[in-house]
């Protein structure tokens, strides 16, 4: 096997029995049919429930609303793709000639997919107890580090108070783009603050997703400003 694959293996903590489902979860759908969709959808709800377990165990006092809001946060696309550039999947990735060239590598919606896909492969592979542990140690740190209180509101409603506790207007998102197949499409979202001369960017596999995620690096840019 190559030595990079080899290599991811060994920080997974998974050896694959089936070596093949490890190349399919490394396998965007450009490249060829034996792609990681299938496997993304499946590691999708491996990873929600595997994410909800350590939650249930770490906040036994929260409530339901609590522990969604904080699993959205862990599971959203940003935190997938910090998950992708630790395990150096932009190397291992498979695209097409096409798709690398337009910097497919470094896409984060195209990276968070094959952490969900390789998720959904060790579930295969061995089970839900791999699958479970290779949760854990790819969100346990975070989860550890973590606290309710954080996450208690959406981005975009933190973003909104947040403006208008200081008198200034709510902030305006537009799509700037689309990108896939209409089943499978990724939305490009900008969110302006006008008044501040602001501009952030996200990407979401919804128009809500992608505005969340624009709002939450608005929030980010606003709150470093208010300690400087």
């Amino acid at each position: 096997m190559d030595p990079t694959l080899d290599h991811l293996q060994r920080t997974l903590g998974h050896r694959f029995k089936q070596p093949r489902l490890l190349q399919r979860a490394l396998t965007h759908r450009s490249f060829g049919a034996d792609h990681n969709e299938r496997l993304e959808f499946l590691g999708d709800a491996v990873l929600s429930l595997a994410v909800s377990t350590l939650l249930f165990e770490r906040f036994s006092g929260s409530d339901e609303g609590d522990l969604t809001r904080v699993r959205a946060h862990l599971v959203r696309e940003d935190s997938l793709h910090r998950v992708a550039l630790s395990l150096g999947l932009p190397e291992v990735v498979r695209l097409s000639e096409g798709e690398s060239r337009g910097g497919g590598a470094q896409r984060p919606s195209i990276l968070a997919d094959a952490v969900e896909a390789l998720i959904g492969a060790v579930f295969v592979d061995g089970g839900f107890e791999p699958a479970h542990s290779l949760v854990r140690r790819l969100f346990g740190e975070l989860i550890a580090s973590t606290d309710v209180e954080s996450w208690s509101k959406d981005a975009k409603t933190e973003l909104q108070e947040w403006l208008q506790a200081r008198r200034l207007p709510v902030p305006a998102y537009r799509i700037t783009g689309t990108r896939g197949q209409a089943h499978a499409q990724t939305f490009d979202v900008e969110c302006a603050v006008p008044d501040l001369r602001l501009i952030e960017r996200g990407e979401g596999r919804s128009r809500r997703i992608a505005e969340q995620e624009a709002a939450r690096r608005m929030l980010d840019v606003l709150k470093s400003t208010d300690k400087d």
